[in-house]
This record gives structure tokens, sequence and C-alpha cells, in this order.
């Protein structure tokens, strides 16, 4: 059969996945990641539905279960830190997943753990990045920051919501992919106190802003700020030096109140904060010619979702899939994976705008009546395990071998 020479460009969560199925079938991967080393850091992330079901087909879920963060589960809060609703984990294994998922885990132990399960038969290279590529029907030409090139039979951006590659093969070039939700997020990591449960709290104020904590060990919480602020100026926010976003971030939530002075006290020193608008990516198409984008890349549907790691699992598997039965017939490959995926991304895409204003509202009249009518409740209650009933695929040759 027909090895094919794979450059994957983006060594997060996406790219390692595809890697595993592909290097497994035989194939010759290259995973080029532009930080110098594994980037094993970032928030908590989660496993839900289909993707659960395919770290079991990679033999996974073990070595996973052994790093997953104990959260029992979500409460809601007031302003003076007392609770007003909570919604317990579901760890029945069975069921619809409630906010806490079953496998709630750090997106750095989760890059380990595909990093340790690939990385003797893939090739890793840290500290460079595609600049450009030229393709034609046979190859693809890669083109990288250190002034090298080689060929490849097909090139997979994995890159993330700001994927380059992506960008390389809109058209037109100027393509806008972003459908903008109005929302930013800062988080970080802060020492962890007494007060610091293994469940997580969630705080909303007026302003359409929002404060969660969440604990991933014994020393460290995570703080997360949401604001609901569609201001075009705030687009370019996550390009601004450190200390800007910082300050930024300061000041809109300084008269907050419940545990803000705290959290913003600890966010001039801390080593992990990060900031993006929350959006989504939308493209007519995942592919042009031997190029096909990947997870975030091609289909982020943003943190709101919460499908966003199983997202990127599930398309790996669907392309590998794919890739593997017609390694002849790239362009078959290509058209195939996203005919079947399209259906699931459309799924996890779906979002309304009153859904974001009830996830931040504007005023305290807004969020007590979020309180009253239990909302958060209500959605995890009516969550499927199956997201809009779409079935995996099957590709019982991948994990056969």
């Amino acid at each position: 059969m027909t090895s094919l020479k794979v450059l994957i460009c983006g060594g997060g969560c996406a790219g390692p996945a595809l890697a595993y199925w592909l290097s497994k079938c035989g194939h010759q991967v290259v995973v080029v990641e532009r930080f110098p080393s594994l980037r094993a850091s970032g928030a908590q992330i989660d496993l839900r539905a289909q993707g659960i079901e395919i770290v079991k087909r990679m033999g996974l879920l073990d070595v996973i279960r052994t790093k997953l963060v104990d959260e029992v589960g979500f409460s809601f809060v007031d302003s003076q830190g007392r609770v007003k609703a909570t919604i317990m984990a579901n760890k029945s294994g069975k069921g619809a997943q409630s906010l806490t998922s079953e496998f709630e885990i750090m997106r750095g132990d989760l890059v380990r753990v595909l990093y340790d399960a690939t990385k003797d038969n893939v090739k890793y290279v840290f500290g460079k990045k595609v600049e450009y590529h030229e393709q034609d029907e046979q190859q693809v030409m890669v083109y990288f920051s250190d002034g090298s090139s080689d060929y490849f039979d097909l090139l997979v951006g994995a890159d993330g919501q700001g994927s380059r590659i992506r960008q390389a093969i809109l058209t037109p070039p100027n393509t806008n992919p972003y459908k903008r939700l109005g929302v930013h997020i800062a988080y970080y990591f802060v020492p962890r106190t007494q007060d610091d449960t293994d469940t997580s709290h969630m705080y909303h104020c007026a302003g359409g802003r929002v404060i969660m904590r969440r604990s991933h060990n014994q020393e460290q919480s995570q703080v997360y700020l949401f604001l609901r602020d569609g201001s075009e100026e705030l687009q370019s926010l996550s390009k601004a030096p450190l200390e800007q976003q910082k300050e930024f971030w300061s000041q809109r939530f300084a008269d907050a109140g419940w545990q803000a002075p705290r959290f913003l006290g600890d966010i001039k020193t801390t080593d992990n904060f990060y900031c993006q608008e929350v959006v989504q990516v939308r493209i007519n198409s995942w592919y042009k010619g031997r190029v096909v984008l990947l997870g975030d890349a091609a289909h982020c549907a943003s943190p709101f979702s919460g499908m966003g790691t199983t997202g990127g699992f599930v398309g790996a598997y669907v392309l590998a899939g794919e890739i593997n039965r017609h390694r002849d017939d790239l362009a078959q490959a290509f058209a195939n994976y996203e005919e079947k995926l399209r259906p699931f991304v459309n799924e996890l895409q779906k979002m309304s705008p009153t859904g974001v204003r009830l996830f931040a509202p504007e005023t305290q009249w807004a969020i007590r009546w979020l309180c009253i009518l239990r909302i958060p409740d209500l959605l995890a209650r009516i969550s499927s395990d199956e997201k809009g009933g779409w079935k995996l695929p099957d590709y019982p040759e991948l994990y056969s071998i």
C-alpha cells in the first residue's frame, strides 16, 4: 500500500491525534510546532460524547484517566460567595455529561499523553514554522522559517483558530473566517487557598462580566474572566503587549465584587496569562488541493460549545480514516472527510445570541432571573450524550492494527 509523506502544522491536540492514526497505518508523519519545545501548557479542557469513544479506540483511555482533574461539579455564587445552585458532575459512565465532564483534564497533560503515544513513530520538529507552500497535482513544496524546504504528499493545517495555513488557502485570500460572538476571555493561574474547593465556582456580575474559579491541583487554581463587549477596538486586544492586556482586565473587573480583588492582585505576577476573543471559524471548504485543515483551524466552535477538544479528536479520526482508505486519491479522501464531518460541526456551532446574553447578563435584574429560572441546570439536563444524534463513522482498519 502507498505510504504517504505527511506534514502536520501544529503540535497541540488535534495534530498529534491525527499523527497517531496515520503513523499507525504506516505513513511517514512529521509534526512541526513553532514553539521551541512541547507546548504542554494551557487551561482545563475536557472530552465529551464521541470524543470519549475516540480515545477508547486509540487505547489511551486508561492513561488519560490517571491525569484527570478531580472536579466534582459547578456552583453558581453571588457577590458574597453564597451558593445559589450546584450542578454535580455525572461520573457514572452513562448518560449526558453535565457542565463538568467525566473527563476533565489539563491541556498540557493531554498534550503530553499524545506526544508520548506518538514520539517513537512520528518526527517532531520544534521551534520552526511553515512560512509558505506551493503545490501541484503531485506534491506540496513547503518552505520553513529556518530557510529549509521539503516535499510532502499532503500538508495538514492544525494550527488553531488563527491558522496561517487556512489563510493561505482561503479564496479569496482576504476572506474573513470568523463569526464573532462579542465575548472576550482571559485566563491564568493563581495560588490556591484553603477556600478553593474541588467544586468550581462561577459568579455573574453586571456589565456582561463573569468570573470563574476552578482548581486543578493542591497548589494552583485557574481564574477565567469573561467579558461581553462587541466593540471593534477590542478585537486587537489579544495582540497588545502583555502588561497592557493585564491592565485592561484589571480595570474592567475592578468593581466586580466576589473574589475579584484577590484574583486581580495575582494577575500582575502570574506566568500563565492568556487572552483571546471568543470566535467561531466558519469557512466553505476545509481543503484546497493537497492541503487540508483540522480542528480549530477548520471549524473552531468556541469555548461555549464545550466540544472543542472532542471536535478536534473526532476530526482527526475521520480525516485519518478517509486518507487511509483513499491513499491514491486525496481529493476523494478530503471530500469524504468534509461530507461526513460537516453535519457534526454544524451541531457544535449552533449557538444563539440569546444564549450568549444569558451566559453574561448586562444587568443585576437579568442575573436574578438567571438564578430564579435555574437556566444552567436546565441546560445541563437537556444536553445530549451524543451531540445532535450524529453517529461516529467506523474505521475498524485504524484501531484493529
